[in-house]
């Protein structure tokens, strides 16, 4: 027996006469879907996790150079890499309309995924 012979024999015991299954409408029609705000979110979430992995790379290189353990070459050459992907963050946000607090998502009661510090 299919969900449809089911629903139709439930109907029936329940008295209702004229069941019809819902009509189900194309999917333009029930979410308002446009390019810019799809891209836009899509990049969002892109954006968020290059973030936080960039933010959780520059705290592992700070603990490094606190260590003492890299030569002065590795520190600059972190040092650059680490400026030129904020850069590169910046010039993304910017195409994409994105603040830096759009790229925090809440979560709830654990609080904003990104340290704001």
């Amino acid at each position: 027996m299919t969900g449809r012979d089911e629903a139709t024999e439930l109907a029936a015991a329940l008295g209702v006469e004229s069941w019809q299954p819902p009509r189900v409408t194309s999917l333009d029609r029930r979410v308002s879907v446009d390019r810019e705000s799809v891209e836009r979110g899509l990049a969002s979430l892109v954006l968020t996790v290059v973030e936080l992995l960039r933010q959780l790379m520059e705290r592992q290189a700070l603990r490094r150079v606190d260590l003492g353990d890299l030569t002065e070459e590795q520190v600059e050459r972190i040092g650059v890499t680490l400026m030129a992907l904020e850069e590169q963050m910046v010039g993304l946000r910017e195409h994409f309309g994105l603040a830096p607090e759009d790229l925090n998502l809440d979560l709830g009661p654990l609080g904003p995924l990104l340290p704001t510090d």
